[in-house]
């Protein structure tokens, strides 16, 4: 009987020693640590949800983007069940290089202009600076004017060579709404970049800058957007883009950068009308803080330039629908630039 008493003893402080070694590992470390989440896979925040949700819109929709070098912002626009896309929120880029006008040439050290695609192989979840995705330059338009360059990004760590460079924390949070748009089945996002918000005033401050015949062309894309609030298709022959163009798949697959343009349908939506009662949510515009290193007297226009005052609108929640409706189309061969 003592023994087997001493040896529920022995068996009682052995347990005892163990639980004090284990609690003095998990206070000290031992090498053992939680599991940690990459900056790739965080979940999009509380407050990002909740503005998805208020503004009517599911985390996984659609996105497109829009960037602006001038005003050094960056938009992020979503999809809801109306099939248009809305504003979700407006970043402050941190830092871009080059000046106003596309990129050429490797080494030229502009960040590019243009139309641009976005597919999830682009996305860079392990970047050097710190999460990054590949615009896609130079795409087929760029290559049909023999432009070189290479892994032209928007990233994080606010340093840029021909990228436009991002705080990390708003990278993070542009990252992930994209990130979960593709995993949701959007097969790529389209990327305009364009010199500055192309409005008729600011297209009249730079008339007879060489760039003006490309800048034309990326205004159509601007316009198109804003007066429909869908991303146009676009095309690219003859060496220019073409917008808003319709094609048969036989024709899509035999275009050419540097060939003849087919003959393009356009086809015809109905205008962009909110509900009256979702106004307020389509004319939102929610801007995220941060830094814009790059000044507008940076930029070296040809004229004066004037800053444009902003405002954010934090509206209540509106719902509803309102399909685009295609009304048809029209047949043309080619277009002016």
């Amino acid at each position: 009987m003592r023994m087997i008493i001493l040896g529920s003893d022995l068996r009682a402080r052995l347990s005892a020693a163990f639980a004090v070694i284990a609690a003095a590992c998990v206070l000290a470390g031992c090498g053992v640590s939680a599991p940690t989440i990459t900056p790739a896979e965080q979940p999009l925040s509380k407050e990002t949800m909740s503005m998805l949700g208020r503004k009517g819109m599911d985390a996984g929709s659609p996105i497109f983007v829009r960037i602006f070098k001038e005003e050094s912002e960056l938009e992020v626009w979503k999809q809801r069940d109306d099939g248009r896309f809305y504003h979700f929120k407006t970043y402050p880029i941190c830092n871009w290089s080059g000046n106003l006008g596309p990129k050429t040439a490797i080494g030229d050290h502009q960040a590019p202009e243009g139309f641009y695609h976005v597919s999830g192989s682009q996305m860079n979840p392990n970047s050097a600076y710190y999460l990054a995705f590949n615009l896609g330059y130079p795409n087929a338009y760029d290559r049909a004017l023999q432009r070189t360059g290479d892994a032209l990004m928007v990233h994080g760590k606010c340093k840029s060579v021909g990228c436009y460079a991002m705080t990390d924390a708003l990278m993070e949070e542009i990252y992930m709404l994209a990130r979960e748009s593709l995993r949701s089945g959007q097969d790529g996002f389209d990327v305009h970049a364009f010199p500055f918000r192309m409005t008729q005033a600011n297209m009249a401050r730079f008339d007879g800058n060489p760039n003006m015949p490309f800048w034309k062309t990326l205004k159509q894309g601007y316009d198109f957007f804003e007066k429909y609030r869908l991303p146009p298709s676009i095309a690219v022959c003859e060496r220019r883009y073409v917008v808003n163009v319709k094609m048969s798949a036989d024709a899509a697959s035999m275009i050419r950068p540097d060939g003849r343009c087919p003959a393009f349908q356009r086809p015809n939506f109905a205008p962009f009308t909110p509900k009256p009662y979702e106004q307020q949510i389509a004319d939102e515009r929610i801007s995220a803080p941060g830094p814009k290193t790059r000044q507008f007297a940076d930029v070296a226009p040809q004229q004066p330039q004037q800053a444009t005052a902003s405002t954010d609108n934090p509206y209540q929640p509106a719902f509803g629908l309102g399909a685009p409706v295609e009304t048809g189309s029209t047949t043309g061969l080619g277009f002016s630039q």
